[in-house]
């Protein structure tokens, strides 16, 4: 370090250089010695960079704490100090290197720790390789000056040392620099594959192009089908690979306008069992496509039980969803003041598995009425009444969320009777609440805690063998002492328990979430006291009407309406506590105007320091994501309407994890959504929290129609609930599986 300009003692046994690199350095055992005027400069930028890293843990000293591991700190802060310190003894000391290549060496030294200091809090470089990546640079200086090439010294580091070596940028006219670049392209991409083409769209020319592609094509088909297209040289190189199979298959997809039709059944394709001319002839008639989709999800699931997952599978189950939503439950929302035989016509020719696709994978999006007076009984029929056999047709493909769906809409008694064996029912049942460890993600353990705030409303004996179901799977994962197994399983017990008010759970106690029950009027308000809420409409036809609505609510001498803005409306409370509430205008969608305004408001919002602490959508479904995209993340109440199912709920909590969410089965109804704000505005106006229990009775009180039951109190949402508690006590990195 600085001392190096005064003085510099070094222990032959503590250098950390191996004897030829002692000897390439010419280093002694005890030498004092200052750096020419000349060069100063460039062990000051060393110098700095070294202070930087030893204060990179918050302490200003020469300790690092990096790691719990107090050996690996002493050698951290030894590479810091001592190891650098002797390499710019050594390049002073060396008397066979000119200046300029002093000069370079040590820029190439301040330049490493630059990138070191710059990348490891993100996590690009991993500080632990400290000590690598300057034995590393050491050897390569030696390997530079004496004419030889890098490339052995890169191939020995990790991918982050390697990277941190030639971010020293003096290596460039080394003859080993293309193939070291070329070899951290490998390390990254094995390292990485799923940004495997991403990095070779950007260095196309590496020699080991096509035999990448060639490996990581199966497991990212997606990917493959749309690089192939791009007219730029890696698409050029996808489309000249003609030694494999499946590579070309994709390719032959993405040169066709059906390409993204072929996709789903590519595995298929590829081996034979089905032509291009065969899904011509299907994707000309919708319900053929549909059935087709269907039979292949069948024979895929099939094939998965026998651990043998076909390519693209996801990709066809995400095509299933799109064409059950817009084939047929759009079409049949849509008609609900129609009569049913008109609703439901373009049901009839579906068969049982048909319809079951097409009901749990429109979760979220299906009425009440479409799925309890159209898919449920029409699927019962079509499989002559008896649900065993229908989940053994399907290879119990979707199984949970067809239970939990059936609990919401009140038919899963109804479906588990149809079973003739009671045993077979009650398997079904431990199935379904078993084995919840196991899942890659939280959707399955969602679907769980979602169905039993129903079941418990409407079956309390098939509550109390839930409930028993989730304390002995807990029991089992503590005896086999499964972290995440006794997580899920407690959370859902004490969420279960909990659901029986007499027994008086304190969720915030008992799994460490902020309160479910109320949320107090001190979290929804800014500095200066004011409660900020945003309102999100949409401008379709039924937005547009919503919206007038709306605004008649907050008429009288409570509240002032500005109107000024093209693109939003303030209501500001006249009375009371200060309530502010924007509300972006319901501009033609056609033409994206609705959406500006949203942005030019969420802007406004950001730029003044406003934070809405309450949040309401009011469109449909299929509006949620864009609601979510600009909510902020400060919200505390969160009115959906529409619930949209886990990935919606997901991704609210992700955006705001202490969101306490109002969701509904159902399409929302102006005779309740209008109470519901007009009884949250006057109770913010007042200063008052909301406490949800007595506000959700005084709210049926105030709208006391059909569908009240659709929509889902923020205490009853367990699925929300779960979430919030599994992150906690997991950590957010656990739940993606």
């Amino acid at each position: 370090m600085t001392s190096i300009k005064k003085y510099f003692v070094l222990c032959g046994t503590c250098l950390g250089l191996s004897l030829g690199l002692a000897a390439q350095f010419n280093v002694s055992s005890a030498i004092t010695i200052k750096p020419p005027k000349n060069r100063e400069l460039f062990h000051d930028y060393i110098d700095k960079e070294q202070k930087d890293l030893l204060a990179a843990d918050g302490k200003t000293d020469n300790a690092v704490t990096f790691s719990t591991n107090e050996e690996i700190n002493l050698l951290l802060a030894n590479a810091i100090v001592r190891d650098i310190d002797e390499f710019q003894y050594s390049i002073e000391a060396d008397s066979l290197l000119e200046h300029r290549l002093k000069v370079n060496y040590l820029t190439g030294m301040s330049n490493m720790l630059r990138y070191v200091k710059n990348n490891w809090r993100t996590k690009k470089v991993n500080l632990l390789h400290l000590p690598q990546i300057i034995d590393g640079y050491k050897e390569g200086v030696v390997a530079d000056r004496s004419g030889n090439s890098i490339e052995n010294i890169i191939y020995a580091l990790p991918y982050d040392a390697g990277q941190a070596v030639l971010a020293a940028n003096i290596f460039s006219a080394n003859k080993g620099y293309t193939a070291s670049k070329n070899l951290l392209i490998l390390k990254y991409c094995t390292l990485h594959p799923s940004s495997t083409f991403i990095t070779l769209k950007d260095n196309p020319d590496v020699p080991f192009a096509d035999s990448l592609i060639k490996v990581v094509s199966k497991r990212y088909p997606g990917q493959l089908y749309t690089y192939s297209q791009a007219s730029n040289k890696l698409g050029g190189i996808i489309r000249n690979i003609n030694n494999d199979d499946f590579v070309k298959a994709v390719t032959r997809m993405s040169r066709s306008k059906s390409g993204q039709q072929y996709f789903p059944f590519l595995d298929n394709i590829v081996k034979g069992k089905i032509t291009f001319e065969e899904l011509d002839a299907a994707e000309k008639d919708s319900i053929q496509y549909y059935r087709l989709l269907v039979k292949t999800q069948m024979d895929y699931m099939q094939r998965a039980i026998n651990k043998d997952t076909a390519i693209a599978f996801k990709e066809l189950t995400a095509k299933l969803e799109k064409k059950a939503k817009d084939v047929f439950v759009t079409t049949i929302n849509g008609l609900h003041n129609e009569n049913d035989a008109v609703r439901f016509r373009c049901l009839q020719t579906l068969s049982a598995q048909e319809l079951f696709y097409l009901a749990v994978l429109s979760d979220g999006l299906i009425y009440t009425s479409s799925y309890t007076s159209g898919v449920y009984p029409l699927m019962m029929k079509k499989i002559n009444n008896r649900g065993d056999s229908l989940l053994l047709s399907l290879n119990f493909d979707h199984y949970r969320k067809f239970i939990s769906q059936a609990a919401a809409y009140n038919t899963l008694g109804n479906f588990l009777s149809t079973f003739p064996r009671h045993d077979d029912a009650s398997d079904l049942m431990k199935a379904f609440v078993g084995g919840l460890e196991k899942s890659s993600g939280l959707e399955d353990g969602v679907d769980v805690a979602d169905s039993y705030a129903s079941i418990i409303e409407t079956n309390k004996k098939l509550a109390g063998d839930v409930l028993s179901l989730v304390q002995e799977n807990y029991q089992r994962n503590l005896d086999n002492n499964n972290k995440k197994g006794i997580v899920i399983y407690n959370i859902l017990n004490k969420l279960f328990l909990s659901a029986d008010s007499s027994r008086n759970i304190d969720l915030t106690k008992e799994l460490g979430i902020p309160p479910v029950y109320n949320v107090p009027f001190s979290s929804l308000t800014n500095a200066k006291g004011e409660v900020i809420a945003q309102v999100f409409f949409y401008g379709d036809k039924d937005g547009q009407g919503i919206f007038t609505g709306f605004q008649n609510m907050f008429g009288g001498g409570n509240w002032s309406i500005d109107r000024s803005n093209p693109q939003w409306i303030t209501i500001k409370s006249v009375k009371g506590s200060p309530v502010v509430i924007y509300a972006n205008k319901p501009l033609p969608e056609e033409t994206g105007e609705d959406d500006k305004a949203q942005q030019a408001l969420d802007e406004y919002l950001q730029k003044n320091s406003l934070q809405p602490t309450v949040t309401i959508h009011r469109g449909h479904s299929y509006f949620a994501n864009s609601t979510i995209s600009y909510m902020a993340p400060s919200s505390r109440i969160v009115f959906m309407g529409s619930c949209g199912g886990f990935h919606l709920i997901d991704s609210i909590l992700h955006k705001s994890e202490d969101a306490h969410i109002i969701a509904s089965k159902q399409i929302g109804k102006t005779a309740i959504n209008k109470p519901f704000f007009q009884l949250l505005t006057e109770k913010l106006r007042n200063g008052n929290g909301i406490d949800w229990i007595p506000f959700w009775k005084e709210f049926k009180s105030k709208a006391s129609v059909e569908g009240f039951e659709d929509y889902i109190p923020p205490y009853k949402n367990l699925g929300a609930i779960f979430i919030k508690a599994y992150r906690k006590s997991m950590g957010e990195e656990e739940t993606d599986g």
